[in-house]
């Protein structure tokens, strides 16, 4: 008899340790997630166009996004001026780092064409922000680039072929930047960005 009451014992000590140790594991489980997939509010937006404006921005980009809304607010809105905003806008979200949240938190995504932007993103993630490490309790000690100041350098308007489709009246962007900084000098800082028309919206397709 005294054998079966010490088998006893185990056994629901037993079970009693398995029981908390999945408790444990959802709870963890549950709360990690609310902290993973916590959503950034939108906070403006063009609507006609699809652009987002999200709360977690910078400063910088906010005031870039109230000046294309009020060139897209226009009766006739002049593509030159349209084109050249949202190039400085892609350069500074692409590529500064610091504010992103993870390696698959990859800026400028509203500008992308839209049949390009799977490839968009895993090359993004295989390349630029490859080594990027997740901040989603900001307690990130790793230092990350900010673009600084962005000049275009010049627009200019060719046919470009995509996919099978043709525009004639393409816009490439040459773009030149710089970081806030010294330490970043030897990271990209030019391009040429080649947007497309794509019904009323200008569209990014090639990073060059």
């Amino acid at each position: 008899m005294k054998l079966k009451k010490n088998v006893k014992r185990k056994i629901i000590i037993l079970l009693v340790m398995i029981i908390a140790a999945v408790g444990g594991y959802f709870a963890y489980k549950e709360i990690l997630s609310k902290d993973t997939t916590k959503e950034v509010k939108v906070i403006d937006n063009i609507s006609k166009y699809g652009y987002n404006l999200k709360e977690n921005k910078p400063k910088k980009y906010k005031d870039m996004f109230n000046e294309l809304k009020k060139i897209l607010s226009e009766k006739e809105v002049d593509e030159e001026k349209y084109v050249s905003k949202i190039s400085e806008m892609f350069i500074f979200d692409f590529y500064s780092l610091d504010d992103k949240a993870a390696k698959t938190d990859i800026g400028g995504v509203d500008f992308v064409y839209k049949e390009v932007i799977d490839n968009f993103l895993q090359n993004a993630q295989n390349t630029y922000y490859k080594y990027v490490e997740s901040n989603i309790y900001n307690n990130r000690k790793q230092k990350l680039p900010t673009v600084d100041k962005i000049e275009i350098k010049d627009i200019s308007q060719k046919a470009f072929a995509y996919g099978s489709e043709t525009d004639d009246k393409a816009f490439f962007v040459e773009t030149e930047w710089t970081y806030t900084d010294e330490n970043y000098s030897d990271y990209q800082n030019k391009a040429t960005l080649v947007f497309i028309h794509d019904g009323i919206k200008l569209s990014l397709v090639e990073l060059q």
